[in-house]
């Protein structure tokens, strides 16, 4: 395997220990980086690390100091922190399994690619992969990676499994605050049935391919131009509708009519609409 190892270890499930490594499972999209540039000179611009009264200074004179109280600092080194003793270091012991649903989706982080490091633990993965597949579980557990410890899922994917690192209850804020102030309203039935068919129109099987990222190519085009420009400011006015405020169920009712009947605006490349169009259509027509 060509990629490097993200972590190597054990799973541990009570007596069974299986050795496995960890890949990381996603990378950086297209993006467009900026440097900082002095306007007059047209240099970059850089960053020292500098201490008040003393100037710039060596990395190497550098250490990590947490703060005990107001300018007194406790100072380590990366060796003793590196040294700390924690058992999920290097063993992943799965302690509850859940239903997949239960684990709200804010909770996901970042997910891996989990096989087994060898042949001879093969039989064992295969084993824990087929009754999570079966039992429909996802395994929980706590690991320790790159000077943090994680709570995290692990769920089959294809041959292998996949560990998602999960964020911990206090990492994550309560919706409550944010929806509050949402009127638990019922909705119009027939406003309802024409979202639902409209839905059921653009519905289609998910093909991350599908989408492409816009913005780098906007900021690409923009870049081309600046430079055939040679240096005049390009600013485009996009005149945007503010939306209205308040509630209009007329307006809304036209939106969703003219919407269903707009052409072209089924699922992606068709696939997957099928009984749901004709469904769709029978009760717009209604």
């Amino acid at each position: 395997m060509a990629a490097r190892a993200y972590w190597q270890g054990q799973i541990r499930l009570a007596l069974v220990s299986i050795p496995v490594e960890i890949y990381t499972a996603t990378k950086s999209g297209a993006a467009i980086s900026f440097r900082q540039i002095h306007e007059p000179t047209g240099k970059p611009i850089h960053y020292e690390k500098v201490v008040t009264g003393v100037g710039p200074v060596d990395t190497d004179e550098i250490m990590k100091g947490y703060e005990v109280e107001k300018g007194s600092y406790v100072l380590l080194d990366q060796d003793e922190i590196d040294a700390v003793k924690l058992e999920s270091k290097k063993t992943l012991e799965l302690t509850q399994f859940v239903d997949a649903h239960e684990i709200d989706v804010l909770y996901y982080d970042k997910p891996y690619f989990v096989v087994p490091t060898d042949d001879l633990a093969e039989e064992a993965f295969i084993v824990l992969r087929e009754a999570l597949r079966r039992t429909k579980k996802v395994g929980l557990g706590q690991l320790a990676l790159r000077g943090r410890e994680y709570v995290v899922s692990l769920k089959p994917c294809g041959r292998g499994m996949v560990l998602e690192t999960l964020r911990y209850a206090d990492e994550v804020r309560k919706a409550q605050g944010y929806f509050r102030d949402i009127p638990d309203d019922k909705p119009d039935e027939e406003l309802l049935e024409l979202a639902e068919s409209l839905i059921a129109k653009k519905t289609g099987k998910f093909d991350a391919g599908e989408f492409h990222n816009r913005y780098v190519d906007a900021l690409q085009d923009l870049i081309a131009r600046k430079r055939k420009s040679k240096g005049g400011k390009i600013v485009e006015d996009a005149e945007e509708t503010a939306p209205r405020r308040g509630s209009n169920v007329v307006d809304l009712m036209a939106a969703l009519k003219e919407s269903l009947e707009k052409p072209g605006s089924g699922g992606a490349k068709g696939k997957g609409s099928g009984g749901s169009k004709a469904a769709a259509k029978k009760r717009a027509a209604g």
